[in-house]
């Protein structure tokens, strides 16, 4: 098992997954191919990345959808007037 291809990972999908990034299939299987096209200059190969996280693809895809879920909210919390970001009651 192999922390340093997690690691790669996570760093690379902090670094390179845009704010504006779909959730569509497209979208992510380009960002996959990024990703492995990106790790054999760290010396890093797809096996390694692959053997602690499972699906690149859909380690990917939960980033953008966790990202997207916290922008809605914290849009929602600006429309009701909520900057803290609690609800009142």
């Amino acid at each position: 098992m192999s922390t340093r291809g997690v690691n790669f990972l996570h760093k690379w999908i902090s670094n390179n997954v845009p704010e504006t990034a779909g959730a569509d299939m497209i979208s992510v299987a380009e960002l996959a191919q990024k990703l492995f096209a990106d790790a054999p200059s760290l010396g890093i190969g797809s096996t390694e990345i692959e053997e602690d996280t499972g699906s690149v693809y859909e380690t990917i895809l939960d980033a953008i959808v966790h990202h997207d879920a916290g922008a809605t909210s914290a849009e929602a919390h600006e429309a009701t007037g909520d900057a803290s970001g609690s609800s009142r009651g």
